[in-house]
């Protein structure tokens, strides 16, 4: 096998979640020319159709699958479905989180201290909640692949200090806890975990920030390379950790963050703008 078939995934049968746009619809797009066929789910079918049909101009099959990750039982079902219609799961990409939302649906960034309990709740149903029940379910499905590979989208928000993100942030960090366990518990089985942490990507859950300025320029501020990612950037990493170019990778994470978790930023000493919390 050369280096670039290393990077091939023909005839794996994969199951992206939030696969209907961003960072999701990007990896299920790469996974495609890669050689997948796919499982892609969403909150509503609706939201998936650009996606299956670009997975279907590739060559491959894509199934559409709906389901709210908030609602209990959800997660495994979604498991299933997708194994039941490519006939077994190979590849998991689980890119399907939330921030807390304000009733006009926009993110929600208050600090600790003055934000509602129920808050708090919601976003550790959806990223650790569903997470576990979604790996729980995976289980039995990638123990009958011959080349499981399972990876959890985190954040670099659990690897650095996130003020007025604290549910969201945590909620990552613990996805990273619960990868290097599940590594650890399932390396016999074959089955490889291992997470992904973008950093700040310009997608439609980080357009608040990314089209608001000082808020922007902060942020970038604390990235050696001085810019947003785009979704597309997190492609090529996404394709290693399920792709044989990864076969003696497991318990990692990734980090696809232009420096940022780099102490300090990578920038000790650098002038940077004064935080828009600083009075929060």
């Amino acid at each position: 096998m050369n280096a670039v078939d290393l990077f091939r995934l023909d005839g794996a049968r994969a199951l992206v979640t939030g696969a209907s746009r961003g960072i999701g619809r990007a990896v299920a797009q790469g996974l495609a020319d890669a050689g997948c066929d796919l499982a892609l789910t969403a909150r509503t079918p609706a939201a998936l159709d650009d996606t299956v049909r670009s997975v279907q101009d590739r060559g491959r099959k894509a199934v559409a699958l709906d389901g709210d990750l908030a609602e209990p039982g959800t997660a495994a079902d979604l498991v299933d479905r997708a194994a039941a219609a490519l006939g077994g799961l190979d590849v998991i990409i689980h890119n399907a989180g939330t921030l807390p939302t304000a009733e006009d649906g926009a993110p929600l960034l208050v600090p600790l201290q003055q934000a509602r309990q129920e808050d708090w709740e919601a976003v550790v149903s959806v990223n650790l909640n569903a997470t576990a029940a979604l790996c729980r379910a995976a289980h039995p499905h990638l123990a009958d692949s011959r080349r499981a590979s399972l990876v959890l989208m985190s954040s670099v928000a659990g690897l650095v200090g996130t003020p007025m993100m604290e549910a969201y942030a945590a909620t990552k960090a613990a996805q990273l806890s619960l990868t290097r366990s599940l590594a650890v518990g399932w390396a016999r089985q074959g089955i490889r975990v291992n997470a992904l942490c973008p950093g700040w990507t310009r997608t439609d859950m980080t357009a608040f920030a990314a089209n608001t300025q000082p808020l922007s320029d902060w942020l970038t501020s604390h990235v050696p390379l001085g810019r947003w990612a785009t979704a597309d950037e997190v492609v090529g990493a996404a394709l290693f950790l399920a792709s044989p170019a990864s076969s003696f990778v497991t318990g990692h994470a990734l980090v696809v963050d232009g420096g940022l978790a780099v102490p300090d930023g990578g920038l000790a000493g650098y002038p940077k703008p004064p935080s828009p919390f600083a009075a929060a």
